[in-house]
């Protein structure tokens, strides 16, 4: 018998760790799952990313669309609220809470609610005060405050069971008016 054919079907571990006919195969069945877990990572990971910059869009646009009235009343408040669920598409809204505050510093510069909407939440409380950050109204004037909130669940993905919250506050001073009157 030919030593070198030998060699190639010899028995025992040494002719096995010389056989290299199934390598690629099993080389390839332990690095597709790590890829799998890969990709299905970074698709779960811009998904997350998607949802958190559209719950920033809704609050910039939500106090932008309100900011652009010197006068809203409950029609403008209802298209706000649409267009703020309209921009969170193609995610579900179920989990979606949207609250735009008035909010109107007393002469003594306090601030204080003028009036509040909420979608899938409760509004703020009339005369109740506010924390906002320092500088942002002077007595007399008005911000309006919108406060979003939203509980991201992954559509895909069983890794990530929990809802992950995105929150975002948005000021603007109104553009028409010192404040923003609100009308039923």
């Amino acid at each position: 018998m030919n030593p070198e054919k030998r060699h190639r079907t010899g028995s025992g571990s040494s002719a096995f760790l010389l056989n290299s006919a199934g390598l690629a195969a099993v080389e390839f069945a332990l690095i597709v799952p790590l890829l799998l877990l890969f990709y299905l990572g970074s698709f779960e990971a811009a998904n997350m990313l998607t949802a958190n910059r559209r719950v920033t869009a809704v609050a910039y646009t939500a106090a932008d669309l309100t900011t652009q009235a010197a006068t809203i009343d409950n029609a403008d408040m209802a298209d706000i609220f649409s267009a703020s669920s309209a921009i969170l598409s193609p995610f579900p809204t179920t989990t979606l809470s949207v609250r735009i505050t008035s909010v109107v510093a007393n002469a003594s510069g306090s601030p204080r609610v003028a009036w509040s909407d909420g979608f899938q939440i409760a509004p703020r409380t009339v005369n109740s005060t506010v924390d906002l950050p320092a500088g942002l109204v002077t007595p007399g004037t008005g911000v309006v405050m919108t406060e979003v909130t939203y509980g991201y669940e992954s559509p895909v993905s069983s890794m990530v069971k929990e809802t992950i919250t995105f929150k975002e506050t948005a000021y603007l001073k109104p553009r028409r008016a010192v404040t923003i009157t609100r009308t039923n």
